[in-house]
């Protein structure tokens, strides 16, 4: 059963930068999001500490350019800095329009104004939020205004599996006119055409162990693009959020930079404080120093997690800054009013990826990337605190304008053939794929994690290459499923990866080797960028119609 959409606009994900560009786009053409599960299940969704933005009087654009430059770590192009950063208050008030639920503070002349919070990295206050789960907040109210809209279809459980481009259809132009996906209610393989494609799928946290983010969060966007010829990179810049909930019935639960932000101190198990011997910002170092600096302790002491003590504010301030955190960590018997929390470092955010210019436009015509899926320049070695959603916001603002700017002169996408699966079978080994996604995340988090080598990087690759060859027997032969297709995008990543961190010589930011331990002067530092080779990229298209 060969099913095929149209639509003038393809969104492939559904968080913060996907939903946002669909409204925008909503007035002026038909848009579809295609959502691998429910489509408030993404990354924004679990987002807890807010989005930076210059809006109180003591605070300046310079001052959020410099904090994000420095916390970069020399890798920052200063220009996609001061784009993103001087499009902040407007997007801050375009959701305030929405109704966003921000936390908000009583002026002395009896107004509600933004309750502003300070997180690591940052100079001023200038974090929003709603109390700590704004990103729950933000996507519901995304969520509710585009089912409000007859003209943006929304397909849930749907899993994109490759592009479809003008090259692989054997034409004369390489124009990105769709993408085969995955119908996850009927096992079938759809085809979507548009006119434009946009790749909103955030990040690849889940090529490791230990992670913040859900399970979604395997790379597709980046795997896709890469596969259609696209250049990827910094992909070495993994970020590792310092502190995520130590408990063994905690999976990926967060606990917010936030609470450092409002004088949380992160102690030894015997109590005593460890940061202020790594940096004089102390718990208000970046997150790369500061999750280094758990890591380091842990290994030197043997010790399974670190802790973060907020106890000495007052039970008040406590429960009603942090009522989502209050209130898990009392489900698993953690008082965090009267003890500290036990916090590890875990994989949190990626911030290399597809090259962008500040419009979202990449290397194929038609194709667009925005959010954490892309590289704009914006984080450089090491993204800053609440940085991330406002890259989506505003990245999605300037995509819009760009696509409706050129939408009318854009032909409607040729004809794609339907994806073929005459040839392959039913897999009778579930096992295989369920093997592979273990041993991979197992092993990305021992040799590719916050310290690395030569040797663990080189480990690393010679285990990806003999997965890589499993899964290409595997997906050309049996019919292909959601965990497959994770799991090939996720090999895909994590080559990317290890690629870029062997190219490195130097340690910078989130990428930090005992074989090159110093860093660079800035002056020679640069990106790592890869560019597929045009035989293989072409290759890799033509294995999508099987």
């Amino acid at each position: 059963m060969s099913i095929s959409h149209q639509h003038d606009v393809l969104i492939i994900g559904s968080g913060a930068a996907g939903l946002s560009l669909a409204l925008r786009l909503a007035a002026n053409g038909s848009v579809a999001i295609i959502s691998k599960g429910p489509i408030n299940n993404g990354s924004t969704h679990f987002a807890q500490g807010g989005i930076s933005a210059v809006l109180a009087e003591e605070d300046s654009f310079e001052s959020h350019i410099n904090d994000t430059m420095n916390a970069g770590a020399g890798l920052c192009q200063r220009e996609a800095v001061r784009f993103t950063i001087e499009h902040g208050p407007e997007n801050i008030r375009w959701l305030n329009q929405l109704g966003v639920p921000f936390s908000k503070d009583m002026a002395p002349n009896g107004s509600r104004l933004l309750h502003l919070t300070r997180e690591g990295g940052h100079s001023f206050r200038r974090v929003v939020h709603a109390e700590d789960a704004t990103g729950h907040a933000l996507s519901n109210t995304l969520v509710n205004h585009v089912r409000e809209h007859t003209s943006i279809d929304v397909y849930e459980d749907h899993i994109a599996v490759d592009l479809i481009t003008g090259g692989k259809l054997g034409l004369d132009h390489n124009r990105c006119v769709g993408a085969y996906v995955l119908n996850k209610n009927t096992d079938h393989v759809e085809t979507f055409l548009a006119k434009n494609i946009v790749l909103a799928t955030g990040g690849a946290s889940k090529v490791y162990l230990y992670t913040t983010n859900p399970d979604t969060s395997t790379g597709d966007g980046i795997a896709m693009a890469w596969r259609a010829g696209c250049r990827v990179g910094n992909m070495e810049f993994n970020q590792f959020h310092p502190t995520c909930l130590y408990h063994p019935e905690a999976k990926s639960f967060l606990i917010s930079e936030a609470v450092r932000g409002e004088g949380g101190k992160l102690l030894l198990p015997n109590g005593e404080r460890f940061m202020d011997r790594f940096d004089e910002r102390a718990e208000l170092a970046p997150r790369d120093i500061v999750a280094r600096a758990i890591d380091h302790e842990m290994k030197r002491l043997g010790e399974e997690c670190m802790f973060l003590d907020i106890s000495h504010r007052s039970d008040a301030f406590i429960a009603s800054h942090f009522p989502t955190i209050h209130a898990r960590c009392l489900e698993l018997g953690i008082d965090m009013t009267k003890e500290p929390i036990p916090v590890v470092p875990a994989a949190h955010y990626t911030c290399g990826g597809i090259l962008t210019d500040l419009e979202g436009h990449t290397d194929i015509e038609c194709l667009y990337a925005i959010g954490e899926t892309a590289f704009t320049h914006l984080h450089g070695a090491n993204r800053m605190a609440s940085n991330s959603l406002l890259e989506c916001l505003v990245f999605a603002e300037s995509a819009s304008k760009a696509i409706l700017q050129n939408l009318e002169q854009i032909p409607e996408p040729d004809k794609a053939p339907p994806w073929d699966e005459s040839r392959v079978t039913d897999s009778d080994e579930e096992v295989v794929v369920t093997h592979n996604w273990d041993e991979l995340r197992r092993f990305m988090w021992d040799y590719v994690g916050i310290v690395r080598t030569n040797k663990r990087l080189e480990r690393a690759m010679r285990r990806i290459h003999l997965l890589e060859h499993e899964i290409h027997e595997y997906y050309s032969n049996f019919r292909i499923s959601s965990d497959l297709i994770e799991l090939r995008n996720l090999a895909q990543v994590s080559e990317l990866i290890v690629r870029c961190a062997m190219e490195r010589k130097e340690s910078r930011g989130l990428h930090f080797s005992l074989d090159y331990p110093k860093t660079m002067d800035d002056s020679a530092a640069k990106d790592t960028v890869l560019q597929p080779e045009k035989s293989k990229a072409d290759k890799q298209q033509i294995k999508v119609i099987k």
